[in-house]
């Protein structure tokens, strides 16, 4: 076995000779950062060269991006045991809502608010859907966050929807609601984009198990959003996703085009993606609430995999209980997608105590923050006036960035054949810190240091779990210090909402961190904080 950390690290142009020497053996252990001997080089010489042949054989055999690998991760830490329990879900609920006197404002309504309309008959889900549609041919120009209007998908939903209601087979607060998906998410009759040149014609044949999810909700497909491309930033084949708040500004990615959107009233909520911050950053700047739920909660199927150990599905909306509702209807398992775990979701956010609760709070993140330190200061004097009990807790202090080196792997894996037939130069960005040079330089990344910094990961899950045994959930600064990238490694939920805005009149957020398969409780903690603070219920001019 020793030969297979050779599998990864020959470089591209070495791929395309016919034959290797002992002189480009020597060459590649600078990338491994080991030295042989002369002899040595000899003596693995014809493994290395059969190695070759092998990989010239494996990529005789197609790999489309949904097949996935044998190997799935396992975000539960050796120990920990679950309660048996069953879903509870008792969303607060909204009470005594009105129609507004100027109908864009409707546009604005959360979830909850419009179920309440369309439930009492005081508003129809085509009234809705059209009001959506109007909005979107009137901004959609300026914030280039859709990538396709799903019009007549959208208005034959709402119609049905009216009909289903109007003979009282109401299915819930999501029916009759529309919202957007982000373009990773397969949809039959729809091109399935990812954002990019390559695959901007690409059509499938079914229905994501996310989109499925949603139909029996009852609710309307109105948009497939705009990503950054292949899920990084904001940049896609079409132009560059806007932030509401400050059109001079990118949206911020990748999940560019929900949150853009969702802020901008498009619609009421969308889907979104993270591997590493894709619903996080867009939800900070474009000043909305993003739930990124446990990995293995919500299926992938039909999804475009970037990262096989990493990838994560979730709602982005106004409001946490808005979260909470979208998150009801999309988690749980799926025969197809064997990463999922079928765990119960209790969410009792009138019964939550931050009394009784354990909530921690990031100190050294805290205390180091610079541009929004008042704001998140902010943050923890609401929290203790809620009646909590702050507890400082630290992160694991592990080499996070390196372990990252996953990431890079498998999405150089998942994206193999742009970079060996040479359509990655079709991408949109090709500058340095973009996915062409990205996918390159992972091939050199050795099979054996993927395996080692896996096993490292399994340290750092093992040690999160001690940091989580202290405490019910954590609050932290979106974007300081490691917890972003460390619990997207450990597959722990957050949710991100707005803690106040900058005297330029830019949003900015907060991170509330739970742990493992318990989203109910970092959502009612969240909501808690988010009913005592007026930010979410902010909203951009455009006009």
């Amino acid at each position: 076995m020793k030969i297979y950390c050779f599998l990864i690290f020959a470089s591209y142009s070495l791929f395309a000779q016919d034959s290797i020497t002992t002189r480009d053996i020597l060459s590649a252990e600078k990338i491994i950062g080991l030295s042989f001997n002369e002899a040595k080089r000899e003596s693995l010489l014809g493994d290395v060269q059969g190695q070759l042949k092998s990989y010239r054989r494996l990529r005789s055999v197609l790999l489309p991006n949904n097949i996935v690998p044998s190997m799935l991760f396992n975000p539960i830490p050796f120990g920990m045991t679950f309660e048996k329990a069953k879903s509870v879900f008792a969303p607060d609920g909204a009470k005594n809502v009105a129609l507004p006197k100027n109908s864009d404002e409707l546009a604005f309504y959360s979830v909850g608010e419009l179920s309440v309309l369309i439930k009492s008959h005081k508003i129809t889900s085509v009234q809705l859907t059209t009001l959506y549609l109007e909005r979107i041919k009137k901004y959609r120009p300026m914030l280039q966050c859709i990538i396709t209007v799903t019009e007549s998908l959208a208005l034959a939903q709402a119609y049905r929807a009216d009909k289903e209601i109007a003979a009282g087979k109401y299915r819930g607060p999501l029916h009759g609601i529309p919202y957007g998906a982000k373009d990773l998410l397969s949809t039959k009759n729809y091109p399935t984009t990812w954002g990019s040149v390559p695959f901007k014609n690409q059509v499938f044949d079914e229905d994501a198990t996310v989109i499925k999810k949603l139909e029996a909700a009852g609710a309307i497909l109105i948009a497939k959003t705009a990503m950054g491309e292949l899920a990084w930033g904001d940049v896609w084949f079409g132009g560059k996703s806007k932030n509401p708040w400050d059109t001079t500004q990118g949206s911020s990615g990748s999940s560019a085009g929900s949150a853009s959107g969702t802020a901008a009233g498009l619609f009421a909520f969308a889907i979104g993606s993270e591997t590493y911050g894709s619903i996080v950053s867009p939800s900070t700047r474009c000043g909305t609430t993003g739930l990124r739920p446990t990995y293995g909660r919500v299926s992938r199927y039909g999804a475009m995999a970037l990262s096989w150990s990493m990838d994560k599905l979730g709602p982005i909306c106004r409001t946490v209980e808005d979260c909470a509702i979208v998150f009801n209807a999309i988690y749980g398992p799926d025969e197809n997608d064997q990463t999922l775990y079928d765990r119960p979701f209790v969410y009792e956010p009138r019964k939550t105590d931050l009394k009784k609760l354990r909530i921690g709070y990031l100190k050294s993140d805290f205390d180091s923050a610079q541009s929004d330190r008042a704001f998140n200061d902010s943050v923890l004097i609401v929290i203790k006036k809620l009646g909590a009990v702050l507890i400082p807790v630290e992160l694991p202090h592990f080499p996070v960035d390196d372990i990252s080196i996953m990431l890079g792997a498998e999405s150089a894996a998942a994206f193999d054949d742009l970079t060996r037939n040479g359509n990655d130069d079709l991408l949109v960005r090709q500058i340095k810190n973009a996915w062409p040079n990205s996918f390159r330089s992972s091939r050199l990344i050795p099979a054996v240091e993927y395996i080692q910094a896996s096993r490292v990961r399994q340290l750092l899950i093992g040690e999160m779990k001690k940091v989580m045994d202290k405490v019910d959930v954590y609050v932290g600064p979106s974007q300081e210090g490691s917890s972003l990238l460390l619990t997207n490694l450990t597959g722990h939920p957050c949710v991100v909402v707005p803690s106040g805005f900058t005297k330029e009149g830019h949003p900015v957020s907060i991170t509330f961190t739970g742990n493992l398969f318990d989203e109910g409780t970092m959502l009612s903690v969240a909501k808690k904080y988010q009913d005592a603070t007026s930010y979410h219920l902010r909203h951009p001019k455009l006009d």
